[in-house]
């Protein structure tokens, strides 16, 4: 049974006119100003903007994808009516990934780390970003002192792209509706455990995406759990309890946004 949280790792959407979620991106920039572009013409102040998370990794373009992501922000805040709060990005996979590569030197087999990190979309982000991957193989060959210069260089790389080492350190672990809405509703990355409240999650929210779709009852108190990514890549799909908004951008899919009620009522989806 989940229970009420006042945790500042996520995000309280309180009682919005509309909610507009967008899917994991993966570095895909094109579609994601296609997305934006599409957005700013429908959305009006009292709306809230939730982005699901995986906002680099496996596309080209990671780096740029954020800058369009900081850039479009600015440009909603300067509407009259905006807060900040009505945007929130939420913590992926991805965003794991990054955080657990600036602390490569603290790894116990971080050769290992590395190359799995590699294979799970980060590869594309660091190519993206100008850090060589085979840098960081050799320095993690040669001990912990190489390691932790070249993780240093990693997170001055970031520093050096405004806007880029906040953006990716400030991100919410889950977002909600106010509970004693009629129907509440949670945003996640990935999935999460039934069995355990919304604050023993911690990275069940990016990893324990595989039984997502088997949910057959809501996670109480929360009417409907809404996700950004499906590992399985079994595209969009939508039932009474669960929505999975990923049409498999990044994996040259598409990218999806859905607008909704407070209630979690999908009144618009939106594939670019």
């Amino acid at each position: 049974m989940c229970q009420k949280t006042r945790n500042d790792k996520f995000s309280n959407l309180k009682r919005p006119n509309k909610i507009w979620a967008v899917s994991s991106i993966h570095g895909d920039l094109d579609r994601l100003i296609q997305l934006h572009d599409a957005i700013f013409e429908r959305f009006a102040p009292g709306d809230r903007l939730v982005y699901l998370g995986n906002y680099t990794g496996y596309g080209s373009q990671s780096r740029e994808t954020i800058d369009e992501l900081l850039v479009f922000r600015r440009l909603l805040l300067a509407q009259p009516g905006m807060k900040p709060s009505d945007i929130v990005y939420l913590r992926g996979a991805q965003e794991e990934l990054w955080y657990k590569l600036t602390q490569l030197h603290f790894a116990p087999k971080p050769v290992d780390t590395l190359l799995w990190m590699m294979a799970s979309g980060m590869s594309n982000t660091m190519q993206s970003y100008g850090i060589c991957a085979h840098d960081g193989i050799m320095a993690a060959r040669e001990g912990t002192v190489s390691l932790t210069r070249w993780t240093n260089k990693v997170r001055e790389t970031l520093r050096q792209n405004a806007g880029h080492d906040c953006f990716m350190t400030h991100s919410k672990r889950a977002a909600y509706t106010e509970y004693d809405n009629r129907t509440p509703i949670l945003f996640v990355n990935a999935g999460l455990d039934p069995a355990r409240t919304l604050e023993q999650q911690d990275d069940n929210l990016w990893w324990a995406g595989e039984t997502f779709s088997d949910m057959t009852e809501s996670y109480a108190p929360f009417e409907k759990v809404i996700r950004g990514f499906d590992p399985r890549h079994e595209g969009v799909h939508i039932n009474c309890v669960t929505a999975t908004l990923d049409g498999g951008c990044g994996f040259g899919g598409s990218l999806v946004a859905a607008s909704m009620s407070a209630e979690g009522e999908i009144q618009e989806l939106m594939e670019v």
